[in-house]
């Protein structure tokens, strides 16, 4: 990392800078420390967040889902300790498990800031290195699109199965065929909730003035590569485009991916959306075991990608029909899950 060009973390309409902190290992311990030092944030006062006047002193309450409790207490509680006797406050934070608010107590309002903010620094940073769990989804999974895709399926095996890398395990489920939009963090049902409503606000606010209120008519047609090399393929998509070649289908998926980034559901990973109907990926190459310990984890090892040779697939299928669908609806889908027709579980759509 450049110090001269730390990182910088957006919390509550303030922006702080993240300074390289030595951190150290522990591999038996299951939770990990963190310090965020004294020139990791500004302890000035700040109304990015409510601090009330209590008989007491200041106390500040913060809604934290009850997984990344661990962050703030540290091992043997000592990042709580840390943070209580470097601020001068009290932080009570409720059993592991139960949902509830972390709430900061101390004698000094700026006691109490200082200890938010650091709070807040320690959970953006820990927020995200957790797997997500959601992602806004437009589901390619129509009956037609899945027959057409079994039929590329059964060819690229007939023609292709002698390349290197190429067999019927790298094949996305046709249940679960799909445009991601964005990938999202969502720890308790009330972050959920929260995406639910955002996700009916955009409604309102800009999808039905793109779309005219009407499905969009899409074709599904092409495939293409992510990486540099179509001979060592990891992952092999459809393209997606309007059937009447204008950019609405996008216009809906850059501005949702930017709505929901403003409200710190979603991070920001590209400049625009890249629409793509993932059909062949070297992460589904793993046997039983290896996808049910994963699917714990919702971790994956690169070290278990073998690529492929996509280069005749490309040649061979370069234009290949899908079909056309028609898009209704947005979904907030759920990783790692399934619904009655194959989908994954939806917690919410538009």
């Amino acid at each position: 990392m450049d110090v001269l060009r730390p990182p910088l973390i957006r919390i509550g309409g303030r922006v702080y800078r993240k300074n390289l902190i030595q951190e150290q290992a522990f591999p038996h311990e299951e939770e990990e420390d963190f310090y965020a030092g004294p020139g990791d944030c500004a302890d000035e006062p700040c109304d990015a967040f409510v601090v009330e006047e209590t008989e007491r002193g200041f106390q500040c309450r913060v809604e934290v889902p009850s997984p990344l409790y661990k962050y703030i207490i540290g091992k043997k509680g000592e990042t709580k300790k840390r943070l209580e006797t470097e601020t001068r406050t009290s932080i009570s934070i409720p059993k592991p498990g139960v949902e509830g608010e972390i709430v900061i107590t101390g004698q000094h309002r700026s006691g109490v800031i200082s200890a938010r903010t650091r709070i807040d620094v320690l959970l953006d940073s820990f927020r995200k290195k957790q797997p997500f769990t959601h992602f806004l989804s437009f589901a390619l999974n129509q009956p037609a699109i899945q027959e057409k895709f079994l039929q590329f399926k059964e060819e690229v095996l007939e023609k292709c199965s002698k390349d290197h890398g190429v067999n019927s395990s790298l094949f996305q489920n046709p249940a679960k065929l799909h445009l991601t939009l964005g990938t999202l963090v969502l720890l308790n049902e009330q972050e959920i909730q929260k995406a639910c409503d955002l996700l009916q606000q955009c409604k309102e606010d800009f999808v039905d003035q793109i779309t005219g209120g009407q499905p969009l008519t899409v074709e599904v047609a092409g495939v293409e590569y992510m990486n540099d090399d179509p001979a060592m393929t990891d992952v092999l998509y459809a393209k997606v485009h309007m059937k009447d070649g204008s950019d609405r289908l996008q216009m809906v998926a850059d501005q949702l991916v930017e709505r929901f980034v403003a409200s710190g559901l979603m991070l920001k990973e590209w400049d625009r959306v890249k629409l793509h109907a993932t059909v062949m990926n070297t992460l589904f190459r793993k046997d039983p075991t290896e996808e049910r310990n994963n699917t714990m984890t919702g971790k994956s090892s690169f070290k278990e990608r073998e690529s492929f040779n996509g280069q005749n697939i490309l040649k061979l299928f370069e234009n290949f029909y899908f079909g056309e669908v028609q898009l209704d609806s947005v979904r907030l889908s759920q990783r790692f899950s399934s619904d009655a027709s194959g989908y994954y579980a939806t917690s919410g759509q538009l």
